[in-house]
């Protein structure tokens, strides 16, 4: 039987993606229950966006697949680039300091676990 996979993407956050890279690989592969858990207790700005990403995902599971939300674990969550905003800040002597306002793209995609059968 094929692996259903359910998605939520949530696109042009306010945080650069080397950020919520960070938070990403901490919640990679865990199930998605334990994974707001932890987010909830993580310090960092981009838990709240993978927070809100993840329980969007888990709500797209159970309403529209049917699917039993303790059975859900994180197989792929990734960060992508978003548009970035190129600003100014004077510098000294009358110089150009450029500000590069990153944004990013998550994908988080959440699968059922298989149960394991004893080859009995």
């Amino acid at each position: 039987m094929a692996e259903m996979e359910v998605r939520a993407i949530t696109k042009y956050l306010p945080i650069s993606p080397q950020k919520l890279r960070l938070v990403c690989d901490k919640v990679r592969g865990l199930d998605a229950q334990e994974a707001l858990i932890v987010l909830e207790f993580m310090p960092q700005k981009g838990a709240d966006f993978v927070s809100k990403t993840l329980s969007s995902a888990m709500a797209n599971a159970v309403n529209n697949f049917d699917l039993n939300a303790d059975e859900l674990y994180v197989s792929q969550i990734y960060a992508g680039d978003g548009p970035t905003l190129k600003r100014f800040k004077a510098g000294a002597r009358g110089r150009y300091k450029p500000r590069l306002k990153r944004s990013s793209h998550l994908w988080v995609y959440l699968a059922e676990r298989e149960e394991e059968d004893n080859g009995s």
